[in-house]
């Protein structure tokens, strides 16, 4: 792919032989920096610092652009792809950051038309009972289309649930394979000991030969377990990053990639110099970073 460089974004160009994955935000729900927050982790940022809640673009072969999740920073996660029109949309569960940018397909703004809409039963129901939501599918805006399993172009998409909490809908994370690899997005999930019974894996390497993964970008939302200050953490799960890094050790030679995303404002990974984002590197594993692309 060739690119060409503003002074704010990478916007990449891409000639496809093959279909093409951009990561478009590695943050947690509220970005970064988060609203609110005066702590040294959000004070004192530039814009070059800033992140968007995670999502992916998916360019196939064919040209078609596919979008799992609808964040709020749409508008600047389009342009890192050079603002292609949108064909599929695939939604993963209703917490904010992942659906707070669906009203900006609607008339107020972009005013798109007949994107397909992929999400599970339980999200679907949570949409036709939200007024806001339910107005774009009665305005064309999305049409509802298969799940859990779509194929289009050189692309597969599977969704396969995992446990996390389900006060709106239920959650699935969802595999992207191409003519090559199968890329797993894992950006929420309330605890390995969960996901991994749920599934039948004893392991994380065992849940991703599970699902033939080549590259895997997972929940790296909390480094530790005392980031939230007065917060209890046990309100929001979420497998640490160092509970991961215990359970996977060392990568080796027959390991898929790994990339940690969906980072909390207050992780220490987005810190290139502090030794959590050493440790990780060290052990192998790899830090999700905007615009990142991968081949499958």
């Amino acid at each position: 792919p060739g690119c060409k460089r503003d002074s704010h974004f990478i916007h990449i160009i891409s000639y496809h032989i093959m279909a093409v994955v951009t990561l478009l935000g590695v943050a947690q729900d509220g970005g970064r920096p988060q609203p609110g927050c005066k702590r040294s982790c959000c004070e004192n940022l530039t814009e070059q610092d800033y992140r968007c809640p995670v999502s992916l673009a998916v360019q196939t072969m064919n040209g078609t652009t596919l979008l799992v999740e609808a964040t709020r920073d749409l508008g600047r996660q389009l342009r890192m792809i050079d603002n292609p029109s949108i064909d599929h949309l695939f939604i993963t569960h209703a917490h904010l950051g992942h659906v707070d940018g669906l009203g900006l397909f609607g008339r107020e703004t972009m005013s798109a038309r007949h994107i397909q809409l992929h999400c599970s039963p339980s999200m679907r129901a949570l949409i036709e009972t939200t007024p806001a939501w339910n107005q774009l599918m009665q305005q064309n805006v999305f049409e509802f289309s298969e799940f859990p399993r779509v194929e289009i172009d050189d692309v597969v998409v599977e969704f396969i649930q995992v446990p996390h909490r389900a006060e709106l809908s239920d959650m699935h994370a969802t595999i992207i394979r191409g003519s090559e690899k199968s890329l797993l997005f894992l950006p929420d999930h309330d605890s390995w000991v969960e996901t991994l019974e749920s599934h039948g894996c004893e392991s994380i390497r065992a849940f991703l030969q599970k699902f033939s993964i080549d590259v895997a970008l997972l929940d790296g939302t909390f480094w530790s377990g005392g980031e939230l200050q007065g917060r209890d953490m046990s309100v929001v799960p979420h497998p640490t990053v160092e509970e991961s890094l215990k359970r996977l050790g060392t990568r080796r030679a027959e390991d898929p990639e790994l990339h940690f995303i969906h980072l909390n404002h207050t992780n220490p990974l987005y810190d290139l110099n502090s030794e959590a984002y050493n440790q990780v590197k060290q052990s192998g594993w790899s830090i999700g970073y905007e615009t990142q692309q991968f081949k499958i």
